[in-house]
């Protein structure tokens, strides 16, 4: 007979209360407890069971020397989808779990169901939500060759790991974290316990087997993964899937990776047959137009090691009402309004009575500081309606004295504007040190204040 016990958990780091509080003593955060049902079971036989993969060698069991550790052999797979290798840093490794999250309808399961449909492996689709036919319903609209996929429509975690073991997959996909329920919880699949339970089998699972799986997750209002704040610190990998429905375009973004580099970026175009990767995205990212409009500017920036050119565009127009609007799309509303702040303090230029509207073309956001002297020509240009040549684009940060600042990776920037065909580039005069610009047909024009842009382009 299994007892049941009643606890509080929070939501933010999974601390246990025997009663409710309204503050969280281990994180602080208010209203965060969540009642949950928890049964002990008596057959804990079932979870001691240990899962080994048929070719896998037992590790040796105990300490080792640091310097008797072998580095470099760690083993991926290589995908098809050169935008997923490359925000995994290479590939995905065996035994890893993989937790990929974002708001509903933006593509989360089309992305892993066309890895699983065009990997030539042995792939164990799970779903939660949806029935074989509706997988078979998109799995045909995307275009796919004969693959060894299989479909499980099951929400227990135990019977999903005993389907695993008589199938032995490459790899498994389970959609959606949320829906899964263990046996040995009595709450509500999606609660913080279940959550936190069936995450934990899947790990067990993933690390003594060496099979690699990806977790679906759904997010929150607030934008955050939704469960425990444990299961993000559980997985090896976050992957957050960005996009705006409007738009046609999807971002990869990795949020945490302990086999590569985090801030790396992938870009997918939505289309009636799929996702479709974006190999080049400066070029989708720049406006096509014949007249040249003022208020516009192109940005060099860098999305982890990956350089992009992404267009800025900025309205400044007379304020109907009283209380001038700021508004931003894609960009930090209060970063703007500091932009603004240094453009009238040191260089004389006032907004205060003035309208003004930004925006990153393409449904992109981007907090990289080398959009500040693109977003900073942007305003002038609008405020004065002078357009700025097409050929010319920026990459530098504005302090708040006014003086353009280096940014990482300048000479990356300076080759992807060059290979695009941009004519100049601004950018800061102390970013120039040990860097050979002569190799490049591009001007590289160098300031260190945002008087001396001022000057250069509109005078």
């Amino acid at each position: 007979m299994a007892k049941i016990k009643k606890i509080y958990i929070c939501s933010n780091c999974g601390e246990n209360s025997p009663k409710w509080a309204g503050k969280c003593t281990s994180c602080g955060e208010w209203d965060t407890f969540q009642e949950e049902i928890i049964a002990k079971n008596d057959t804990r036989e079932q979870k001691k069971k240990v899962y080994r993969a048929p070719n896998s060698t037992k590790k040796a069991i105990g300490p080792i020397i640091l310097p008797d550790i072998k580095a470099g052999n760690t083993q991926r797979i290589i995908s098809q989808d050169e935008e997923l290798n490359r925000v995994l840093g290479g590939g995905i490794v065996q035994g890893s779990i993989i937790l990929v999250g974002g708001q509903p309808g933006i593509g989360k399961s089309t992305l892993l169901l066309q890895l699983a449909i065009h990997l030539p492996l042995r792939i164990l689709y799970v779903s939660g939500e949806e029935s074989e036919e509706q997988i078979k319903m998109r799995a045909d609209r995307i275009d796919h060759p004969k693959s060894e996929c299989y479909i499980l429509t099951e929400t227990g975690v135990d019977k999903i790991l005993n389907h695993a073991d008589k199938l032995e997959p490459d790899l498994i996909i389970i959609d959606s974290i949320q829906t899964l329920a263990s046996p040995f919880i009595e709450s509500a699949p999606g609660s913080i316990s279940q959550v936190r339970e069936c995450a934990n089998e899947m790990q067990r699972y993933a690390k003594e087997t060496g099979i690699p799986v990806f977790l679906i997750g759904h997010i929150n209002k607030d934008g955050a993964i939704a469960g425990p704040k444990l299961l993000e610190h559980l997985v090896d990998v976050v992957l957050q899937f960005e996009g705006d429905r409007n738009y046609a375009y999807r971002i990869l973004r990795t949020i945490k990776n302990r086999f590569g580099s985090t801030n790396e970026l992938g870009i997918y175009q939505m289309q009636a047959n799929g996702l479709k990767e974006v190999p080049n995205p400066s070029e989708i990212l720049l406006s096509q137009y014949e007249e040249i409009l003022s208020g516009s500017s192109i940005a060099a920036t860098l999305e982890g090691l990956r350089p992009m050119l992404i267009e800025t565009q900025a309205l400044v127009s007379t304020a109907v009402y009283g209380t001038p609007q700021r508004s931003a799309t894609g960009f930090d509303l209060r970063r703007l309004s500091m932009l603004l702040a240094v453009l009238e303090k040191r260089c004389g230029i006032h907004f205060g009575a003035n309208d003004v509207f930004l925006n990153i073309v393409g449904g992109i956001k981007s907090d990289d500081p080398a959009l500040d002297l693109a977003i900073v020509a942007a305003l002038i240009s609008s405020l004065e309606d002078i357009a700025i040549p097409s050929r010319m684009c920026f990459a530098g940060e504005v302090g708040l004295s006014g003086e353009i600042r280096a940014v990482n990776r300048v000479e990356k920037r300076v080759q992807e504007a060059d290979r695009l065909g941009f004519e100049q580039i601004f950018i800061s005069k102390y970013n120039t040190k040990g860097i050979n610009f002569s190799q490049y047909d591009i001007q590289v024009n160098q300031i260190g204040k945002v008087d001396e842009l001022f000057e250069a382009l509109f005078q």
